[in-house]
């Protein structure tokens, strides 16, 4: 989800002011007619609809989200914590706010920031809390996006900072010069430091909205509020849940996706799809068009013209599970285009292109569920550079997609095999193992490697210390979660399921069951009434045997999502262990019905009627 930030700082531009200088001494200079040089190339690898790229902190790789929707570059609490970074305070009432509400955020500075394969030294980063779901340290934004105009190739996995000399009136989407290929155009509005987002006018049902493009938003997002007005409502007809979502902010917010039966932006209209809509608010804006829409279009952000051109690449533009859109009406041809210098012509041909553009381009075919193509560019890749680990996870990830167990688990080996320390992999392996139902024993040489290898701090210690449930290792799951928790602070919106899972594992455990009862009252502190967080206190006054509590907290549970068969099961226990004998015979009989395993995983935990 969307993260809306504003500055008030003037230093936010020293980064590309120092990138510019340097990429200048790289640029061909040219006179005349117009003319294209490109400045600077970014690979990136697409894990799903979220755009990653590398650069180094102090020397070491780092793996960030390319966020055009961010106003400035931050990091993570858990990298700034990786990394021995410095935290300073922000002044006073600065807050970076978004979907998810509010976040005061710390500053730090990066010695030497290697961005592009260029060292830049003394670089500021807002430092936030909330992990980013890949294992990504931070984002880049805004103050490196307008370095310059800015091409987003993210169907074949690059972004291009480019320079245009006297182009004055010209179409800008040079690939499409002496093509057949449309090419739509809007007017963006001037971007300055203090609102440097690329923002324009597009259509929803024929009603005018306000749209931000922006790359961090891994699937396009429209408020209630816009929505409502072209004629859609969460109860409208086809409407379905479409879960919650979060970024800046320690709360999340539900969404649905809604039948539109148009979306035009320029020229190009999109009839009869379906959009994110949700209850984030984004103030003097209607609709974030996020990295689905990128991932369909070839884009070329114009800083200097205040334009932005795109061509159609085929496939769904927003609903990405689905089949293609009923029909997407081609916007008009554009009547002049730029000459393009060699070096800015774009990506080879594709008899020619190397084993990391392949494997990119393949994992952006995989990110939009074409895995006939992707599985094709990564084999490919991994033809051409067999000893290349990150290929074989990556095919691993697309035959998962494709439903292809077997062929993912032999990629998973081999890419282990070539790297033993490799944390995502180990956890992909891992995870594979668990949902298969393999026993516990084929999950713990890899969940050992992975906690040997995963920073303190990661996002990886959440997955860790999941699996480590699921394979039954209670104490070591909690430790996991104590790794994570002790470096993150309340406001990660993550936290509260944090707090519950370290909960839920005390109370299988039945040890440490006062601090399992404080991590749930946090957990419910932070987020009221979750069902879930329910249950887990419910079972942790189960285990005290204080059971008016308990079956105080499971009839709220079930109030939440009636009829869980878990949650009847323990309640009847309850009531039974509380009295009179046979109070709580209907609830046990209720969940047998629905769920006859039930009775076996709750006396694995000591929880018999």
């Amino acid at each position: 989800m969307k993260r809306s930030r504003h500055a008030d700082d003037p230093r936010a531009w020293l980064l590309p002011a120092a990138l510019l200088a340097a990429c200048a001494s790289s640029a061909a200079a040219a006179a005349g007619s117009c003319v294209l040089a490109r400045l600077a190339e970014l690979p990136v690898t697409m894990a799903g609809t979220r755009p990653l790229v590398h650069a180094a902190i102090n020397g070491t790789d780092a793996l960030f989200l390319a966020d055009s929707g961010g106003f400035y570059s931050s990091l993570t609490t858990a990298a700034a914590s990786e990394f021995k970074l410095v935290l300073h305070p922000a002044p006073f009432g600065y807050e970076v706010r978004g979907i998810g509400g509010g976040a005061r955020p710390y500053l730090t500075e990066v010695k030497t920031f290697t961005i592009f394969g260029l060292p830049v030294p003394h670089v500021q980063f807002l430092v936030l809390p909330n992990d980013l779901g890949n294992g990504e340290a931070g984002i880049l934004g805004q103050n490196v996006f307008r370095i310059s105009d800015v091409e987003y190739d993210l169907a074949n996995g690059v972004i291009r900072m480019m320079r245009p000399r006297d182009c004055k009136n010209a179409v800008l989407a040079y690939w499409a010069k002496g093509t057949d290929k449309p090419v739509a155009e809007i007017d963006i509005e001037f971007g300055t430091p203090l609102n440097p987002h690329t923002k324009g006018v597009a259509y929803v049902n024929g009603v005018k909205i306000h749209v931000i493009f922006d790359t961090g938003a891994s699937t396009s997002y429209l408020t209630l509020a816009a929505a409502k007005r072209a004629g859609v409502t969460p109860q409208s007809p086809g409407v379905v849940d479409g879960g919650t979502g979060s970024g800046i902010g320690p709360n999340s917010r539900r969404s649905w996706i809604a039948p539109f039966a148009s979306f035009k932006v320029g020229d190009e209209e999109v009839r009869n799809t379906r959009l994110r809509i949700g209850e984030g608010n984004l103030p003097g804006d209607d609709m974030l068009v996020g990295a689905d829409f990128f991932l369909s279009h070839r884009i070329y952000v114009s800083n200097s013209q205040h334009k932005l051109y795109f061509t159609y690449n085929g496939g769904p533009v927003f609903n990405l599970t689905a089949a293609l859109p009923a029909s997407v009406a081609a916007p008009s041809e554009a009547a002049a285009t730029p000459a393009v210098e060699a070096a800015a012509a774009g990506a080879a041909p594709p008899d020619n292109l190397d084993a990391a553009a392949l494997a990119r381009r393949g994992a952006a075919s995989v990110g939009r569920h074409d895995y006939e193509h992707g599985l094709a560019d990564l084999t490919r890749a991994v033809t051409m550079a067999p000893s290349e680990p990150s290929y074989y996870y990556e095919r691993g990830r697309a035959y998962l997609g494709n439903r292809q167990p077997e062929l993912a688990l032999a990629d998973f080996n081999q890419a282990i095999k070539l790297k033993p320390d490799d944390v995502p992999t180990l956890l992909a392996r891992a995870e594979l193992h668990a949902t298969r139902h393999e026993p516990a024993e084929a999950l713990t040489a890899d969940l050992q490697a992975a906690d040997h290898a995963a920073p303190r701090g990661s996002e990886a210690r959440v997955h860790l210390g999941d699996l480590y449930q699921y394979a039954g290792n209670l104490p070591a799951a909690v430790a996991q979660y104590n790794a994570w928790i002790d470096v993150h602070e309340r406001e990660d919106v993550a936290m509260p399921r944090v707090l519950n899972s370290r909960c839920w594992a005390r109370a299988q455990w039945g040890q440490e069951l006062d601090r399992a009862l404080a991590d749930c009252n946090k957990a419910l502190r932070l987020r009221p009434n979750n069902a879930a967080f329910l249950d887990s206190r419910g079972l942790v006054y189960l285990r005290q045997g204080n059971y008016d509590r308990a079956i105080a907290d499971y009839d709220a549970s079930l109030k939440v999502h009636p009829n869980t068969p878990w949650v009847l099961y323990c309640r009847g226990i309850a009531r039974q262990r509380k009295g009179p004998a046979g109070a709580g015979q209907a609830d046990i009989d209720a969940a047998l019905a629905q769920q006859p395993a039930v009775a076996a995983r709750a006396a694995k935990f000591g929880l018999t009627p």
